[in-house]
């Protein structure tokens, strides 16, 4: 508990950086979370009310359950729609935008978490460093005289930094890699609409299936 305080009131300048870190990814994952959240929606709802519609050949339907269901998979799927309706041709392409566009709002803010990742530990190597260079620095101030108690005091508070730094390090790269967990699902999620829409162009394009001739036959 000595060591704590000591790096507290000695090394807060280094400490601080680690500390805003933390609190940055905290905010992150709140805000990240929150997103997600209000944005969840059933996709196995929205698929069985879009293949009714899409089986009745009503589009129009399936964008109104599509909007109706809200979020970023009704928003995806409701594009899909309408692009099937009005640029059938270009619906691959203008669907993959939509689903680009979706992923990008999922992955804003991710990128702290990952630089949180990267710096924290070499924030707290750094002080670290520097409360040993200082630790040595008074060794020499007194002749070597100090104690080997005093000695082991000084390292063990300057290794309280790159303990802080490696907390928060492994907190942040456990947020990142759930959150881009979560947003491949998503992903996934927006293949099975595209999938299932690709599905219905192919049936709207092939058309009723063609009767066969009867040859006539001969009357005697």
């Amino acid at each position: 508990m000595k060591m704590i305080l000591f790096a507290i009131q000695h090394d807060w300048p280094f400490l601080l950086p680690i500390f805003i870190c933390s609190l940055l990814a905290v905010g992150v994952a709140i805000e990240r979370w929150m997103f997600f959240r209000g944005n969840k929606r059933d996709v196995v709802a929205l698929l069985d009310r879009l293949q009714e519609a899409l089986d009745q050949r009503a589009l129009q339907q399936a964008a109104i359950a599509a909007d109706r269901t809200g979020g970023l998979l009704g928003q995806v799927a409701k594009s899909g729609v309408q692009t099937l309706m009005e640029r059938a041709s270009s619906f691959d392409r203008q669907f993959d935008i939509s689903a680009s566009l979706a992923l990008r709002k999922l992955e804003r803010r991710l990128a702290i978490l990952g630089t949180i990742a990267t710096i924290s530990p070499y924030l707290g190597l750094f002080g670290t460093v520097i409360r040993i260079l200082i630790t040595f620095g008074d060794m020499a101030q007194t002749g070597g005289g100090a104690s080997a108690s005093s000695i082991m005091f000084g390292i063990g508070s300057a290794l309280i930094a790159t303990a802080c730094g490696l907390g928060v390090a492994i907190a942040a790269v456990a947020l990142h890699n759930y959150f881009h967990t979560q947003i491949g699902r998503w992903e996934d999620d927006f293949q099975l609409i595209k999938l299932m829409l690709l599905s219905a162009a192919d049936k709207g394009s092939a058309g009723p299936a063609p009767v066969p001739m009867r040859r006539p036959t001969t009357q005697i």
